[in-house]
Formats: structure tokens, sequence, C-alpha cells
């Protein structure tokens, strides 16, 4: 309570002695380059460069928080109960301030300071000029392995083929990022549960141990998305754009 207070404060005065950054009234002839959302929202718009607007801006912001709410009924851990003890409580410590600090604030940080003109990613030194040009040489992984790595065209289905034929050819392409999220998801888990959290398995039971080790895996597929795409510039893992499902 007394931190709050102190913060409050704090914020009054930061308020008082800081002007608002208010630009001029919105004018569609003049269109400032880049649109960015407001502060709280970068997060968001940050996470749209690495997923579908319908997953960056839905269900992973739902995840997010249903996941932070959830820790209380996963971690069935008695300790640090009424009190506050960072040592007897490092599993909802870890979760609640990894959702926090780096899939919200580190997200904030980078749109906020480094995305510039065109939403391109600007170092800390670099002047942020409109003329700036990065190569679009972003692959999805059905392109990079039947076409890159197999130098095989990507399964079609033949024209005029049935609604079944054209499916089957999807789930043909998409092979190997629905093996990869599969084994993501439903394969290491359990593999887990009888190798390094076998002691929370133990403690958690079936249902708690999955719920809380799918949500740490699906936290952890932001910054490995965001690896990938920097490093062999992968784009989407599964891409269906007939159904719109790209992850």
């Amino acid at each position: 309570f007394i931190c709050l207070i102190l913060f409050m404060v704090f914020l009054i005065v930061w308020s008082i002695l800081v002007p608002a950054p208010l630009e001029e009234p919105a004018n569609p002839a003049a269109t400032p380059n880049p649109s960015k959302a407001p502060w709280y929202f970068l997060g968001l718009q940050e996470m749209l460069v690495y997923f579908d607007p319908w997953l960056a801006g839905v269900i992973f912001p739902t995840l997010i928080i249903v996941g932070m709410c959830a820790i209380p009924y996963v971690d069935i851990n008695k300790k640090g109960d009424g009190y506050y003890s960072f040592k007897e409580r490092r599993v909802g410590y870890f979760i609640f301030m990894y959702g926090w600090v780096v899939l919200w604030v580190y997200l904030i940080i980078i749109g906020t300071f480094f995305r510039g003109p065109n939403w391109n990613f600007f170092g800390p030194f670099e002047y942020w000029t409109p003329y700036k040009v990065e190569v679009l040489n972003n692959v999805d992984l059905p392109q990079m392995f039947w076409v890159q790595w197999l130098n095989q065209p990507l399964p079609r289905a033949p024209q005029g083929a049935g609604a079944l034929s054209q499916i089957g050819f999807i789930l043909l392409r998409e092979a190997p990022g629905l093996l990869i999220m599969g084994a993501y998801l439903v394969v290491l888990p359990p593999l887990m549960a009888v190798t390094i959290f076998r002691g929370f398995y133990a403690k958690m039971g079936f249902v708690r141990y999955m719920v809380m080790s799918n949500l740490m895996l699906l936290m952890l597929t932001l910054p490995l998305k965001m690896i990938l795409r920097w490093t062999v510039n992968l784009k989407y893992i599964i891409s269906i754009p007939e159904f719109s499902l790209n992850f």
C-alpha cells in the first residue's frame, strides 16, 4: 500500500511537470509515418509484425491475461501464502514477470524507441529516415521446406479438384509446420513431465501440469518467433491463407 501511494505521488508530480506529448488534431491529408498506437498498445502493434492480426490482437492478449489470472490456481504451492516471499514462490513470480516484462513491457520499448518510419527497425543511434529500404526476403516454412530444401514446387490441388482434395493438398503443403507445432504443444509437455519437470508433474497432477506447460510453451512462442524472423527470415511456420490461418 505504501508503494502504491508513493507511485501515485510520482505519477501526479510527473504529469504536472512534464507536458503530455499531444500532437495536432488528426488530419487525413497528412498521415504520420509511422502511425503508432498509444504506448500501452504498442506491444500489440509490435506483435503484428510476427503474427496474424487475429492472433496478435485477440488470441495472444487473451492468453496472456487468462494465463496470469490462472497462476494462483495452477501453482498450488502453499508456501509464501499471505506474505511476501520470492524464494518460496519462484515459479509464480517467474511466470508473471516473464509475461509482464517480456511479453508486454519489452514490446512497448521496441515499438516506442526502435520502430521508425515505415515501421522499420532502427538501432539506438540510427537516423530515422523514411528512405530506409529493408529487403523483404521473409519466407514461410512450406516455401522453405519444399522449394528451397527439396527443390520441389509447393503441393497444389489440380484445377477443378473437390473440397476434400484441396484440403488434403493444403495439409500436405503445411505438413512440416503442423508436425513441428504438434511436437511442440503435444509431445513436448509429456516429455518434460518425465524429465526436467518430473517434480512439478508429481505435485500438480495431469490437468494442472498440462495447463501450466502449455501456457509456458505458448508464452515462449513470441521470442522464438522473433528469433526465427531475425536469424533465418522465417515469416510463418504454418501459412494457410485460404482460411486466414497463419502462425
